[in-house]
């Protein structure tokens, strides 16, 4: 049953209007010809949870934070992965129709291909001044297919999802910090630029989205968001495992069992909290949702997410 919701071609034209404006580009804006400080951090102390290690020197806390740092940005290429193709297929939708919601979707997957370049680039930079033996293990093609599986309406619930905690890492935690990178930080200035507006798009398409699904669709739909949650924490912790290796290895001494203990303990608990919990946690997100499901569904989610919030 297909209630489609009228396009609002108003908050489509605003969006491309603004991407327009702040339209940048990677060398130019963003590197312009810098390098990384590995005297500061990159990720602030908010999002990495390094408090919680008291046991750690000022320059164990800063490679702590400069090895989040890198896997925050791979993580962002590996979901705009999926992403810039989930929006791709959706919009032939509007190909023989609103011709400004085709643009403005058109210029947000561009802009996801860029960042995608953006990222890329950056852990080439990376490589050279970091410790040898970093890696980033999950693949993001093998990734993208196993959410593409799952229903439209699901996978731009996950979308929204990470638009938003995007913008409230930036605005709550990397913007505040005067002691970050410079470089590391006008990356995610330029990043959240763009992904305000997409955050606007991706509210746009599920909410049409949910208006074709009867019932029983989004019933089923729910459940598909609830496994791409799951599958993402499941990333979470084989990414932790593989960072908190690397910090240990790297980090030119030894530690108590312990110790190793917490600072495993505390890389999960910050993934977490930076890609399922800030984004669950939005407001934005609660009301979109929550106008969506029913009570019974509501449950479920939060039934799910529990042991994550926990």
């Amino acid at each position: 049953m297909d209630m489609s919701i009228p396009l609002n071609t108003e908050r489509y034209a605003k969006c491309i209007e603004i991407s327009k404006r702040i339209r940048w580009d990677i060398d130019k804006d963003v590197i312009r010809g810098r390098q990384f400080d590995y005297t500061q951090k990159f990720l602030p102390d908010g999002l990495s949870m390094v408090d919680r290690l008291p046991f750690l020197n000022d320059n164990e806390k800063r490679h702590f934070s400069q090895v989040q740092g890198r896997t925050y940005a791979n993580m962002f290429a590996l979901v705009e992965r999926f992403i810039g193709a989930k929006i791709l297929d959706i919009s032939k939708d509007h190909w023989l129709g609103d011709q400004i919601a085709l643009e403005a979707l058109v210029r947000l997957t561009d802009e996801e291909l860029k960042h995608q370049e953006l990222f890329r680039r950056l852990d080439a930079m990376l490589e050279q001044g970091m410790p040898a033996g970093y890696q980033f293990v999950p693949q993001p093609n093998d990734v993208a297919n196993a959410v593409l599986a799952s229903s439209t309406w699901a996978v731009l619930g996950l979308t929204c999802n990470i638009e938003l905690f995007s913008q409230a890492h930036y605005r709550s935690s990397i913007e505040p910090d005067t002691n970050l990178s410079p470089l590391w930080k006008d990356v995610f200035l330029y990043h959240w630029r763009e992904e305000s507006q997409h955050a606007i798009l991706d509210e746009i398409e599920w909410q049409r989205e949910n208006a074709k699904l009867t019932t029983a669709e989004r019933d089923l739909a729910v459940d598909d968001l609830i496994g791409l949650v799951g599958a993402v924490d499941n990333i979470l912790h084989v990414q932790a495992d593989a960072d908190a290796g690397y910090f240990l290895a790297t980090a030119g001494r030894a530690f108590s069992a312990e110790e190793q203990a917490s600072i495993r303990d505390t890389f999960l608990c910050a993934y977490r909290h930076q890609y399922i919990v800030t984004g669950v946690a939005e407001e934005r997100f609660q009301k979109v949702l929550g106008a969506m499901i029913d009570a019974q569904q509501g449950e479920r989610i939060g039934k799910a997410l529990a042991p994550i919030l926990n």
